[in-house]
């Protein structure tokens, strides 16, 4: 991170604080209780999104490209509440408000390296879905294993950049006033804003990354599946489409899951007519609730993974009976 820390091949000192602090929701009475429910909602989050995870490793019939998919969305979600949840625990129930420097800024490239994971892993599975339903016949060759793994990598790599260049331009703000973030985790809007020195170029990344990591992935999946409807109308009859169109079902809804609670929040605060304790319990639920929710969606609504538990459960009962 040191390049960031040079401006015109001159090094410069910049004041860093030796803490920041979480100021989290205020003024609300029995907010334990708020937490205690969120390590509920992340226990079953680790439970439903290893087991999908098993069942994707476990059963050959699965090793599919759409599948690899979802093996990597339960993954970022197992990845990404792991490293929200705990933290919010130990800041919250154990009071630990104090969070060191570069504590924070670890925390931050976590939270928004999987927040990003999470957005484009539902493009891959949007275009899945696109090419399954416009070109059946392609699908094989344009949906391979090689693609999908090269479509997720590209993804890692970008997001994993993304956030090293957003913590890099916080290592460049000097914090001469309040080290009081106003989130629940070390938000990188709320800490830009507490600097004492020029934040312009951190102003601009907190404009263009969410375009990249947010606001281009929706847009792409709204238009696939306009796309989809259009294409059906104009070629299938209402019973066919309905049946193509129950084959996203289960995607459509992990994108308003994930999408809609953002949307909300986004389209309250350019109005200005939130209140920044509601900011912030939506903000934490949208961070908690997909990666609980995805591995039931996924079970409930697809026919394959449905099958593949209740094969993986005969087989493990009939060896119980061979044992005995």
């Amino acid at each position: 991170m040191n390049l960031f820390n040079s401006a015109l091949g001159k090094n410069i000192t910049f004041v860093h604080p030796a803490y920041f602090i979480i100021s989290g929701l205020s003024g609300i009475p029995d907010m334990k209780y708020y937490y205690v429910f969120l390590c509920f909602v992340y226990i079953f989050s680790v439970l439903g999104n290893t087991a999908v995870m098993a069942v994707i490793y476990l059963d050959h019939n699965l090793r599919t490209p759409k599948y690899i998919a979802v093996f990597n969305l339960a993954f970022v979600d197992l990845f990404g509440s792991s490293a929200l949840v705990p933290k919010l625990l130990d800041i919250f129930l154990m009071n630990h408000r104090n969070i060191p420097y570069n504590d924070c800024l670890t925390f931050l490239f976590f939270c928004y390296t999987c927040l990003g994971m999470q957005s484009f892993n539902l493009v891959a599975l949007s275009y899945d879905r696109l090419i399954a339903i416009i070109y059946p016949l392609h699908y094989q060759v344009k949906v391979t294993h090689r693609f999908m793994l090269s479509m997720i990598a590209s993804s890692w790599v970008f997001v994993i950049i993304a956030a090293l260049i957003s913590v890099g331009l916080l290592k460049r703000l000097s914090f001469c006033k309040s080290v009081v973030i106003n989130s629940y985790f070390c938000d990188y809007g709320q800490i830009y804003r507490l600097a004492c020195n020029d934040y312009f170029p951190n102003y601009v990344i907190s404009c263009l990354l969410p375009a990249l990591t947010f606001w281009g992935p929706f847009a792409f999946i709204l238009l696939s599946y306009l796309y989809i409807g259009c294409t059906l109308a104009k070629v299938a009859s209402v019973r066919e489409g309905l049946k193509a169109f129950k084959t996203c079902t289960a995607h459509l809804s992990l994108v308003a899951i994930y999408f809609i609670p953002v949307l909300i929040t986004s389209g309250s605060t350019l109005m200005d007519n939130i209140h920044p304790n509601a900011r912030i319990m939506n903000l934490s639920l949208t961070s908690i609730f997909p990666p609980m929710f995805n591995p039931i969606i996924y079970v409930l609504q697809t026919q394959e993974i449905k099958t593949s538990v209740k094969r993986l459960l005969k087989i493990r009962g009939k060896s119980k009976v061979i044992k005995k």
